[in-house]
C-alpha cells in the first residue's frame, strides 16, 4: 500500500490543490479545491481515483473556494478545517468579491478537525495537526508510513505563511511549525499550498523565519 499524489494549480495564486489516493484501492481525497473546478475534474479523471472526501487546510478561498461545488459534483463529505475558521469560510461570498474570484458559496463542512483526528480514504490514515498562526483553524495532514505532510499555508519552502489576515498571529504561527511540525522528523516531505515541495530538515537549515538558527 502507498500513497500517491499529484498536485494541480488553481486560482490566479497557483494553490497547490492536491489529488490523493490510495494505490491498492484508488480511492481518494482532493485536499483544497480553490478554484478552476474543470481543472480539477480533468485531473480526477487522469488518474482514475474514485474521491471519497475533500479535506480543507484552513478557510482562504484560494484552497476553499470550491469545495461546496466539488462536494456537489461528486456527491461527497467534507473534513476540515477546524472549527476556528468558520468565521472565514462563512465569508467566502465576501472573499470572492475582495478578490475578484467568480461567485462562490459558503459550506459546513459534514466534520470539523481537531489535533489528534484521523482522515481516512481507501486504506490510508492520515493524522490532523492543528497549526494555527496564518488562520486560527488551519490543519495540517500527515502521512506517517510515506513520511509525507500537506501544510497549506503554514510553510513554504524559504518561508512561512502571512500572519497579518484577521486572527493571523505570527508567534502562534512559528509555535505551530516547531512543535506541531519539527517533532514529526527531518525527513518528512512536505506539499505546500504554495510552490515547490521541500523537507523539514531543509527549512530548519535554511528557512530564515524558523530555522533553528533564526
Amino acid at each position: 500500500m502507498a500513497l500517491k499524489f499529484q498536485t494541480v494549480p488553481v486560482t490566479m495564486f497557483q494553490q497547490n490543490c492536491t489529488i490523493l489516493w490510495c494505490d491498492e484501492t484508488m480511492r481518494g481525497a482532493v485536499v483544497d479545491p480553490g478554484g478552476d473546478l474543470p481543472v480539477i475534474l480533468d485531473a480526477i479523471k487522469q488518474t482514475g481515483v474514485t474521491v471519497e472526501r475533500i479535506l480543507v487546510t484552513h478557510g482562504h478561498i484560494d484552497h476553499a473556494g470550491q469545495v461546496a461545488s466539488l462536494s456537489k459534483e461528486l456527491s461527497i463529505p467534507v473534513e476540515g478545517p477546524h472549527q476556528d475558521d468558520q468565521f472565514w469560510i462563512d465569508g467566502m461570498p465576501a472573499q470572492s468579491k475582495m478578490y475578484r474570484f467568480p461567485d462562490v458559496e459558503s459550506f459546513t463542512p459534514d466534520r470539523w478537525l481537531k489535533n489528534g483526528d484521523t482522515v481516512r480514504f481507501g486504506n490510508i490514515e492520515m493524522q490532523v495537526l492543528h497549526c494555527p498562526g496564518h488562520t486560527p483553524g488551519h490543519v495540517v495532514f500527515f502521512h506517517e508510513p510515506s513520511r509525507l505532510a500537506l501544510v497549506g499555508d503554514v510553510l513554504f519552502k524559504g518561508s512561512i505563511g502571512r500572519t497579518d489576515f484577521p486572527k493571523g498571529d505570527y508567534d502562534t504561527l512559528i509555535a505551530s511549525i516547531r512543535n506541531r511540525l519539527w517533532p514529526l522528523g527531518d525527513d518528512v516531505r512536505f506539499i505546500s499550498g504554495h510552490g515547490p515541495m521541500s523537507t523539514f530538515g531543509e527549512e530548519r537549515l535554511t528557512n530564515p523565519f524558523c530555522a533553528d538558527w533564526s
